[in-house]
């Protein structure tokens, strides 16, 4: 059992908006205010990054909500100091709170003489003081075996599902989940599983990196209303062409349930223009009023999962039973829009 009255919440700047959510939820679930550690965090001139922890937080057990989204390297550097901060003032254990983990798509040597990127993020919360992580999709699973600590990852798939059921509820007959790529197949098939609906593959083929020649469509799409599946959607270029390809081959409406919407660059002008009826993204990653403005984007919340998570890791119960459609459904009840 915890020593301490209530699980502590501190925020960076990268995506207070969700901070503040899972703090509310909290408080709904534990029927006691819950909310963020009074700190600030700042930057000098040179923007050298400064924190002041301005409670008391010795033997409390600290969650850190920071995603290391962009600007990455600040965001990375203010988590790292804050656990500082933390660890210094004798906070009692320390987890990293990180809906969106950057540099997950560095996992592995692609070529010669690169670094694995992914690795040294890990070696750094580590050597600062993290003693347990709290993320959603990572981009690779195999990014939790680069931590000597516990790392739960949470999935956005059960809530996928259940949103998927309620506005498609009553089209399922017409469903089918798709790959954008053969490395997503293992994601798609556990969405497709939970809806019980076919699956399909975009198969990509590259002439050289950043460009895609040709793709080709696994499966029989016609008729049928696609829902492309993916972790992270950045520029949104495979993402709409994927779509493009699809309704050639005669899908009848296509969407796409996108866990991490990094949406950089010239993203949400592409998928406003494109044939997606709609893009469904979390919000790990805060959206731009661009995002928010945009009329085929909606945004899923997952501050009732990670509310629920950081209580289940401080109560010391089980955080995979989050992976459960029975147990997630109390959790969003109300959330979904018809």
């Amino acid at each position: 059992m915890p020593t301490t009255p209530e699980p502590k919440l501190i925020t960076g700047n990268a995506n207070k908006q969700l901070s503040t959510a899972i703090a509310r939820r909290m408080s709904m679930h534990r029927g006691v205010n819950v909310g963020l550690v009074d700190a600030r965090v700042e930057r000098f001139n040179d923007q050298e990054i400064f924190v002041e922890v301005y409670e008391n937080v010795r033997g409390e057990d600290m969650f850190i909500v920071q995603s290391t989204s962009n600007p990455a390297n600040d965001n990375l550097m203010e988590l790292l100091i804050m656990t500082d901060a933390l660890r210094r003032s004798s906070a009692k254990r320390i987890t990293a709170v990180i809906p969106y983990f950057g540099y997950a798509r560095q996992d592995r040597r692609s070529k010669a003489r690169t670094p694995i990127s992914a690795k040294l993020v890990a070696n750094m919360l580590v050597g600062a003081g993290i003693e347990r992580v709290l993320t959603m999709d990572l981009h690779a699973t195999q990014i939790q075996g680069f931590f000597d600590i516990p790392v739960d990852n949470l999935y956005a798939a059960p809530v996928f599902a259940l949103d998927i059921k309620q506005q498609f509820s009553a089209t399922m007959d017409d469903v089918m989940v798709v790959s954008p790529d053969v490395g997503g197949v293992a994601r798609a098939r556990e969405l497709a599983k939970r809806i019980e609906a076919p699956l399909s593959i975009v198969d990509k083929r590259r002439e050289k990196a950043g460009e895609i020649a040709e793709m080709t469509i696994i499966g029989e799409v016609a008729g049928k209303k696609c829902i492309i599946v993916d972790d992270i959607c950045d520029t949104a270029g495979t993402l709409c062409k994927a779509a493009q390809v699809l309704m050639d081959n005669g899908a009848s409406e296509v969407h796409a349930y996108i866990t991490h919407g990094v949406l950089s660059g010239p993203a949400v002008d592409r998928i406003t223009k494109s044939v997606m009826k709609s893009l469904v993204i979390t919000d790990t990653i805060q959206p731009t009023e661009a995002v928010k403005g945009a009329a085929n984007i909606r945004i899923i919340p997952t501050a009732p999962i990670f509310a629920q998570a950081i209580l289940n890791i401080w109560n010391g119960t089980s955080v995979s039973s989050l992976f459960e459609t029975e147990t997630l459904e109390p959790i969003y009840e109300g959330q979904f829009g018809g």
